[in-house]
């Protein structure tokens, strides 16, 4: 019976593929480095930003939202409902990321020189432009799956994107050295948007399968019992205002705090290259030390991350639910659990890095500057793992301007390390300033957590 439980079997989905597709990522990272080198890599890393921006103006709140409000549907069977919910926030959505797109392939110079700091970012700009919106379809479509609780689909778009964006790009390498070219890095971006629009199309056969095996007569997601009276029209044009308006009344505030966060994570990853030159490095030393340690070491760090990864994306419906029909004793064991089996995952890999961090990096990525970074931030992993699981289950519980402020405050010290360690101490100083700033946001979130089930630290 405990397989069949929701949480166990869908982190159980996630981890497996989660885990597939980071398998298959942190060897790609390794291609990657290897061919283009460690001052490519930290081009390449360079539109992180840009990116992580566009998701949170266009579909990261409108995404968890979907996700809530469909969650009843696995105890009501409303399944038109659902499909109004979901084709209500995808029709917001896409208007901001055609919006968003729009606005970053016209201004992509503008953005690489003032934002990035970084001209030869510009061509990358235009070409991510092209994937905001498949990412935007993708992320609806598995916001809904997500909330009923039916990881499969996003498991499989997520594996579909890993590969086609893999393959891609190794084919287009493997086309250019058979006629003597040198592969430039925008064709790793070119395999992302190819990626994501692998992504898309899995998603959409999914979604389009299901609307035909509930609804096998209509033809419509919007509307699948559609009728053709206007008292009929209008009283589901009122369902729909209903419907956005509940939608954004939680994306907006969720969309607000991702959008700040992932602004001052941005101002970060600008700067570091930036300081590092103020500590003495020049352009190109500086970005080969970002590209080390954005591109190499942390994906390894991150690796195990997809179990608690997991279990995060599933917790936020399952402890909603319990919340609103009063099960505190769930939510409670929902908090110890998580504590407990991140503590064991988190030392596990603490001491696993310890022992052959220096040796993985390098033997993957022939860079003892990476095994030297993998060393320092190993003991991240247990708080990392702590936090991001309790920050789910804070913001399932309505606590999303806690999980806001506790992020904030994390971002705001790691910037303090940033502009005045970096220039100091170097790339370390910026290592000490992760340690600490995980520290501040893994107790934060603990005691919050605590506090809220009436439990003793």
């Amino acid at each position: 019976m405990k397989w069949k439980n929701p949480l166990i079997s869908g982190t159980l989905i996630l981890t497996l593929t989660g885990l597939l597709s980071r398998f298959i990522g942190f060897f790609y990272r390794i291609f990657l480095s290897n061919v283009f080198g460690a001052e490519g890599m930290g081009i390449y890393q360079l539109i992180s930003p840009v990116l992580a921006l566009s998701f949170s103006l266009t579909v990261s709140g409108i995404q968890t939202a979907i996700s809530k409000y469909v969650a009843s549907e696995t105890s009501t069977h409303d399944y038109k409902r659902s499909f109004r919910t979901l084709w209500a926030g995808f029709l917001m959505a896409m208007l901001l990321s055609i919006l968003c797109a729009c606005a970053v392939y016209l201004w992509a110079d503008q953005i690489a020189v003032t934002f990035l700091l970084e001209a030869r970012t510009a061509p990358l700009l235009r070409i991510i432009a092209l994937s905001i919106p498949m990412a935007t379809v993708h992320s609806c479509i598995n916001g809904y799956f997500y909330g009923i609780r039916k990881t499969a689909i996003p498991a499989v778009s997520q594996l579909a994107e890993q590969i086609c964006r893999v393959g891609s790009v190794y084919l287009i390498y493997a086309a250019c050295q058979r006629r003597h070219m040198e592969p430039a890095i925008s064709f790793a971006v070119v395999g992302l948007v190819i990626g994501e629009s692998a992504s898309m199309l899995v998603s959409l056969l999914a979604i389009l399968s299901r609307a035909h095996k509930l609804f096998p007569k209509k033809g419509c997601l919007a509307c699948p019992d559609k009728r053709g009276t206007a008292a009929h029209k209008e009283h589901l044009a009122l369902q729909y205002r209903r419907i956005m308006g509940q939608l954004l009344r939680l994306a907006v505030p969720l969309s607000a705090n991702r959008l700040v966060i992932n602004l001052l994570q941005s101002i970060e990853a600008v700067c570091i290259p930036n300081r590092l030159m103020a500590y003495g490095l020049n352009n190109a030393d500086a970005l080969g030390v970002y590209g080390v340690l954005t591109g190499m070491s942390l994906p390894l760090i991150l690796f195990p991350s997809a179990l608690t990864n997991s279990i995060s994306v599933l917790l936020l419906p399952i402890v909603s639910e319990a919340d609103e029909n009063g099960n505190h004793h769930a939510v409670r064991q929902a908090i110890m659990t998580s504590i407990r089996y991140c503590l064991m995952l988190g030392f596990g890999c603490t001491a696993i890095f310890l022992l052959l961090g220096r040796a993985a990096g390098r033997i993957l990525f022939h860079s003892e500057l990476a095994g030297s970074f993998i060393l320092t931030l190993s003991f991240i992993c247990p708080l990392m793992y702590i936090a991001s699981t309790l920050g789910s289950i804070l913001n399932g519980l309505g606590k999303t301007a806690q999980t806001f402020c506790f992020s904030v405050a994390s971002l705001l010290l790691r910037l303090l390390f940033v502009f005045f360690a970096i220039p100091v101490y170097g790339i370390q100083g910026y290592l000490w300033g992760m340690l600490a700033s995980q520290m501040l946001q893994t107790l934060l979130c603990t005691l919050s957590a605590l506090r809220i089930s009436r439990m003793s630290p």
